[in-house]
């Protein structure tokens, strides 16, 4: 689960609609993910990094999520 403008264009523009689709968790942000390719893409030539799988720690599956 990533917060993005998905929820706002899914829900017609309905901001607090597309709020509450995030309520009580901590989602992934884009600002988490630009760090990582930003990580990944400094790391000296040595190193391959062949796969890199992210997800949110409230989110076990793409169903499941944790909310407090």
């Amino acid at each position: 689960m990533a917060e993005t403008e998905f929820s706002s264009v899914r829900f017609g523009g309905d901001e607090a609609r597309a709020a509450q689709v995030y309520q009580g968790l901590d989602p992934l942000r884009p600002e988490d993910v630009a760090e990582l390719v930003y990580y990944v893409t400094t790391l000296p030539a040595h190193v391959c990094v062949n796969d890199l799988v992210v997800t949110p720690t409230a989110q076990a599956n793409s169903t499941t999520v944790v909310r407090s």
